[in-house]
């Protein structure tokens, strides 16, 4: 019986799951499905009732009224990028001048008053140590070590001054009547030659100020010496964070003017005797020299002993460009090589010469200078027949430096040999503290045919750089964040060990580190001011008995790539156009998808982006794999021809989540006497024209025959101007906002004796070619001369910028009305009230955006529209609107904020942003003029997309409130605006239905774009070592007794001599040489620590805390990423979208809202997710490559151009005799000997 019920029971389940599944089956019959009519009312419905909102909010119609007497005109892109070149070219030449005064100035007053004696109660302001009596004495620099020694020389105070907040100076604290003196931490102020250039260089003051009158725009001016001080004006309080490791003297500015470009081949000696010390201090010397390349410079880096080899092997018998990618990754490797056997010199020095002379033959790598530096511990002879046979055969021979390292030098006759017969320089190092400064000697000497010829100065523009901080100072930056976030987690670990330990903690934090790893959305870069620098070498116009051809140091200025940008006249070029400047060497200067920074940190190789790095050209190719006609295009915008090319480009917007596609023209032109070519880039179709006013619409004549109209009245409330554009800036005044300097102008423009001003151009600075020589006329009647500066502009304006503004001002100053006031609509009090919270927003092509609240005094606490989107042809909506018109001119765009992991999108609080280009035409030609748009509350419409798709023609249908359809609005970039679940709002649809984003793409309704990153960051695990792993035998506790003995006694011995050397005064050459540390920990573990929590043992490990809580310690590396981005194509697209659903293998209709750039997708929701589709991922997932970056690069190397000046040869270079200095422990022994001989007579 119990067998026939459970046989029944069986079948029944059965037959009940048999229906069940013919009612899933059954659901495409007449009754139960959604059908694609119905998808496609829905889609047509939504799609018009927004539209005419859209009409009926934004009054477009009144809009585009508003430009009917505005005139097309044809975008000449060789005449724009001629015109820009010209300015770009004007604004260069004033700042050249400006730096050739200074140069003259101080060469005068170096050959007047060198020799002059300075005062022992002399002061100067110093930047480090002057203080202000107004300053937060909370806010100081990293204070100097105290020295309690009887005999110390007091010195005076530094000079104390009055700082003031200056705008044009990135509002730093300045004073800008004199200037102050910056001395890096390893020279000593008072040094005999240090503090003669500080003193007679304070003369320039006078000139530093003048130079300021005469050209406002001058950022800072500075003279850098070559024994290491740097004069800057104006005068500023140093502020050193974490730790002061200036040096101008390894400054680009400074490194680039005070030699021509070069090519190094260190030897670096790794033999048995190399060992200890010695190699810390060999490392140390190769690190600075590192310092001292540029990026048109080059180097190889070998270690020897019985074999010869690269520091880093895929750079192998070749010269590497001295980027900062390349010398971080040889500064990495320095760390690996191990001393042992016996040093083969002759391979070493063969190997040298060899690689060098090929790169001679064949103007390959600088193509200029070339040395050969050498660090070893001593030779065994001087190889003369090397030289002989390599070198001396050459009009411009090899250089060769060599550095002896260590204190038990018996003989340097034969180092120094080489140093000297192959026009080099010798050094002998005992210490780290002395290493920076002996290791710049060899700039001085590669500088001597630029001495002695004196007639030239070559003008030298740097790549871009950032003010604030070293790139050295990034890792080490990184390091102390990872120290912080360590501590952090063992804190949080011993305070509650099982809410650190659980799963949803973990999973907290695993989510900040993915955010912390962010690429892309950076906040806080003004920290951050680009620039580039133009600088010229000063030379000493002494004629000494020494033979010393002495470079007194570098004279240079700022130029921020603000003010650059600023000449590049955005407006000329258009929406999702753009002007960039490109150096010699391929590199990026100026560019709008330059990223420099990430997480507030400097990317390690910043200033060496490549220029088909940002330009995406849509090949589909792999990454790195450039074609021919894009590296052919390169090559001819790296020579600074003129000529333009269109070319098919991928971009990327919003924070690299979205792709466009398209056609642009490039256009591009050399600038003159520069290392800079300019290139614009506009789009095909509505690039080729711009909109202009009547000519009959001038400003300030529209003022004086209009009595009772002014421009003012035009800009009333809720309107502002794009923030980074040139409109009028006056250089005497400063305003808080760019509107009130706006609103200053158009009220002068008013007013009668109006002139617009004249473009800058630098005053004639001396009718010869060569600069006024000492003996030409007295010092004082040169400083009067130089006390007449030229008549100063105090202000200057766009006069077309202005005049469009203007216009757009005056023919859309009825947008303030408030709509329900200028609408004779009846639905607008429905339409109000229906939305709730509106924004209505227009901006226009000179950068101008009103907008209007309804109503209007609703969410006053919130950033106004247009605070928070000013830059009106640059802002998203914007771009994508003008290009959303060339698919549907009567199309509006449609957007959310995006939801990531990194950055989860609150959806109560989310707002909906619809734009709308305006364009004007006048027949056969068009152009965009503005953008109209709006914003609502997303909640609105969530509301208004479920009353539409949850009704249809019939009584009995199904819609999406059925809980077996899934329907969502997604725009043509596949992020879901609107969705039934609500956090799925923001997110990429094909995270939420891969399976159904890839059917999709498989019907080439999306496409994917494939976008690779070649400025991304990576984080590499750091080695690190653990003592527990050494096995610890006999023999290797010997070794440590040993290495304790001889670093104990080692130390003892430093210790004497170099507290002698101290004790003395700084009698010597080297007394401006003084022990420091780089890098110093400033963690206080007592400031941070919670009183709370017990301390843990003193001698605790790290193996006793759990793994859990440790880091992966990380360093910043550069590297590529790729991602795969996903645009709607439009071709054809109604066919491919009219299909019908079948079953599970197509569970989906999708359909265009109509006016919109949106798609309506709605889903069987009985048909679950297949598992294992493999949608091309839109998260940077690193690009892998069989060798590193570097590598790749160097193995791939693309075309550069080597700068135009070497001066590398002078025949009275010969006669120079200074060839070697010893060190500064050479100086302590001596007097240690002399001590002893006084004790011994008298003791006899």
């Amino acid at each position: 019986m119990c067998n026939r019920v459970g046989i029944v029971l069986s079948l029944l389940l059965f037959l009940s799951l048999e229906s069940r599944d013919c009612s899933a089956s059954s659901q495409y019959d007449a009754v139960n499905k959604i059908s694609l009519n119905t998808v496609q009312g829905w889609a047509v419905k939504l799609g018009t009732e927004l539209y005419h909102f859209g009409e009926f909010i934004t009054r477009k119609k009144e809009v585009q009224d508003s430009f009917k007497s505005a005139q097309i005109e044809s975008r000449d892109g060789e005449k724009l990028v001629q015109s820009m070149a010209d300015d770009i070219r004007g604004m260069m030449e004033l700042k050249i001048s400006a730096v050739k005064r200074i140069v003259e100035a101080a060469e005068n007053m170096a050959f007047d008053k060198q020799n002059e004696p300075v005062p022992e109660d002399y002061q100067f302001y110093n930047s480090k140590e002057m203080e202000d009596l107004y300053e937060d004495l909370s806010m100081t620099t990293t204070p100097e070590p105290e020295f309690n020694m009887e005999n110390w020389i007091i010195r005076p105070p530094s000079k104390n001054a009055h700082l003031l907040q200056n705008p044009h100076f990135s509002n730093i604290p300045v004073n800008i009547n004199f200037s102050s003196v910056h001395v890096p931490t390893n020279v000593y102020a008072w040094a005999t030659e240090v503090i003669k250039g500080i003193h007679w260089s304070e003369g320039l003051d006078t000139h530093f100020m003048n130079n300021y009158q005469s050209d406002p725009t001058l950022s800072w001016q500075y003279f850098g010496s070559s024994t290491g001080f740097m004069r800057h004006y104006p005068a500023m309080k140093w502020r050193a964070d974490p730790v002061d490791i200036y040096d101008c003297r390894t400054r680009a500015w400074y490194m680039e003017a005070a030699a021509s470009p070069k090519d190094v081949v260190i030897l670096v000696d790794r033999s048995g005797s190399m060992t200890g010390q010695r190699r810390d201090i060999a490392k140390h010397v190769v690190t600075n020299i590192l310092d001292t390349l540029g990026n048109n410079d080059f180097v190889s880096v070998m270690t020897f002993a019985d074999t010869v080899e690269e520091i880093v092997p895929c750079f192998e018998d070749s010269l590497v460009q001295a980027t900062l990618a390349n010398l971080r990754e040889l500064k990495l490797a320095l760390d690996n090589f191990e001393t042992n056997e016996i040093a083969n010199f002759s391979a070493a020095l063969t190997r040298a010469f060899e690689l060098l002379e090929i790169y001679r033959n064949n103007s390959g790598g600088a193509n200029c200078n070339q040395a050969i530096m050498l660090v070893t511990d001593g030779v065994p002879y001087n190889y003369k027949e090397l030289y002989e046979r390599y070198n001396w055969k050459y009009d411009t021979p090899v250089r060769v430096f060599t550095y002896l390292i260590g204190r038990e030098v018996a003989d340097v006759r034969e180092v120094k040999w080489m140093a000297c017969a192959n026009r080099g320089y010798y050094v002998h190092l005992s210490t780290l503290a002395e290493v920076r400064e002996r290791v710049l000697e060899h700039v001085n000497v590669l500088a001597r045919p630029l001495v002695l010829q004196r007639e030239k100065h070559p003008v030298v523009w740097t790549p871009v750089y950032a003010n604030v901080t070293d790139p050295k100072v990034a890792d080490y930056l990184w390091e102390q964040r990872e120290r912080a976030e360590q501590k952090e987690r063992f804190m949080s670990q011993r305070r509650d060990k099982v809410l650190f330990n659980s799963e949803k903690e973990q999973n907290r934090r695993w989510k900040i580190t993915q955010m912390k790893q962010g690429q892309y959305s950076e906040l806080g870069n003004s920290r951050y001011q680009l620039m580039t620098s133009v600088s010229m070498p000063v030379y000493d116009l002494r004629h000494n008995e020494m033979r010393i051809a002495r470079l007194l140091g570098v004279a240079g200025t700022d130029v921020p790539l603000s003010e650059i940008q600023a000449l590049m006249t955005p407006y000329k070029v258009g929406v999702n156009g753009y002007a960039f400047m490109v150096t010699n060497n391929g590199y990026i200067l100026i560019h709008p998808d330059l990223r420099p920074v990430f997480q507030q940190i400097l990317k390690p190789s910043y200033n060496s982006v490549d220029m088909i790095e940002v330009e995406l050209f849509d090949d589909d190719r792999s990454p790195r794999n450039f074609s021919k006609e894009l590296t052919a295009l390169r090559k001819e915008i790296i020579d600074q021809k003129t000529g333009n090319k269109a070319m098919n480009v991928k971009y990327h917007m919003d924070d690299m989540k979205r792709v466009g596609r398209g056609k642009k023209h490039y256009y591009w032109t050399g600038i003159s006497d520069s290392p800079f070519t300019l290139v614009v880039t506009i789009p095909e179709n509505y690039g080729r024209h711009r909109i202009t006013p009547p000519p009959t619409d001038d400003i300030h004549r529209l003022s004086l025959t209009s009595k009772n109209i002014s421009a003012l009245q035009y800009l009333s409330d809720n309107w502002s101007v794009h923030p980074d554009w040139l409109y009028c800036r006056h250089y005497e005044r400063t305003f808080s906002t760019p509107e009130e300097e706006l609103l200053y102008f158009l009220e002068r423009v008013a007013k009668p004796g109006w002139r617009w001003p004249a473009k800058p151009r630098p005053p004639e600075h001396h009718k010869n070619k060569g600069h006024e020589r000492h003996n030409e006329g007295t010092l004082e009647a040169r400083e009067r001369k130089s006390s007449n500066p030229p008549p100063r502009n105090e202000y200057y304006c766009d006069h077309g910028l202005m005049q469009a503004l203007v216009y757009d001002a005056r023919n859309t100053a009825w947008f303030n009305k408030s709509i329900s006031e200028s609408a004779s609509d009846e639905k607008a009090a429905e339409f109000i009230q229906r939305f709730g919270y509106i924004v209505a927003f227009l901006a226009t092509h000179s950068g101008l955006t009103r907008w209007q609240m309804h109503p209007p005094k609703e969410h006053n606490d919130k950033p106004q529209f247009g605070k928070q989107w000013p830059r009106a042809i640059d802002e998203v909506w914007y771009r994508r609107a003008v290009e959303q018109h060339g698919v549907d001119p009567l199309s509006y765009v449609y957007s959310v904020d995006m939801s990531t992991d990194r950055s989860p999108l609150n959806v109560s609080a989310a707002v909906v942003t619809a734009a709308h280009a305006v364009f004007h035409g006048d027949g056969h030609r068009k152009a965009p003029a503005a953008v109209v748009g709006f914003q609502f509350k997303h909640e609105r419409l969530s509301e208004w997309f479920e009353n539409i798709t949850s009704s249809c023609e019939h009584n009995k249908c199904v819609t999406c409130m059925n809980n077996n359809w899934e329907c969502y609005l997604v725009d043509n970039n596949g992020w879901v605006i609107v969705s039934k679940e609500t956090k799925h709002t923001g997110q990429f649809f094909g995270k939420i239905r891969p399976d159904i984003m890839m059917k999709l793409v498989e019907d080439e309704v999306f496409k994917t774009v494939h976008i690779v990153d070649y400025q991304a960051v990576c984080f590499r695990e750091k080695k690190t070592t653990n003592p527990a792993t050494m096995l610890l035998t006999p023999l290797e506790n010997l070794r440590l007794i040993m290495v304790w003995i001889l670093s104990t006694t080692m130390w003892f011995y430093n210790s004497i001599t170099v507290g002698l050397s101290q004790a003395s005064s700084y009698p010597f050459d080297y007394e401006y040489v003084t022990p420091t540390v780089a890098y110093q920990n400033y963690e206080n573990d007592d400031e941070t620590d919670d009183p709370n929590v017990s301390k843990p043992p003193p001698r605790i490990l790290e193996r006793d805390f759990e793994k859990l809580v440790l880091i992966n310690r990380t360093r910043p590396t550069p590297c590529d990423r790729e991602m795969y981005l996903y645009q709607l194509d439009y071709k054809n697209l109604d066919e491919k979208l009219n299909k019908p659903a079948k079953e599970c293998e197509r569970p989906f209709y999708a359909q265009v809202v109509n006016y919109t750039n949106m798609l309506l997708v709605v889903v069987d929701a009985l048909c679950s997710v297949k598992e294992g589709v493999m949608l091309p991922s839109i998260d940077a997932t690193e690009v892998q490559y069989n060798e590193s970056l570097p590598c790749l690069k160097h193995m791939h190397p693309l075309y550069r151009k080597q700068p135009t000046s070497c001066i590398r040869n002078h025949t009275e270079e010969s006669n120079v005799q200074m060839c070697g200095r010893g060190c500064l422990i050479q100086q302590s022994i001596i007097l240690i000997i002399s001590c002893l001989i006084l004790v011994l007579n008298l003791f006899t």
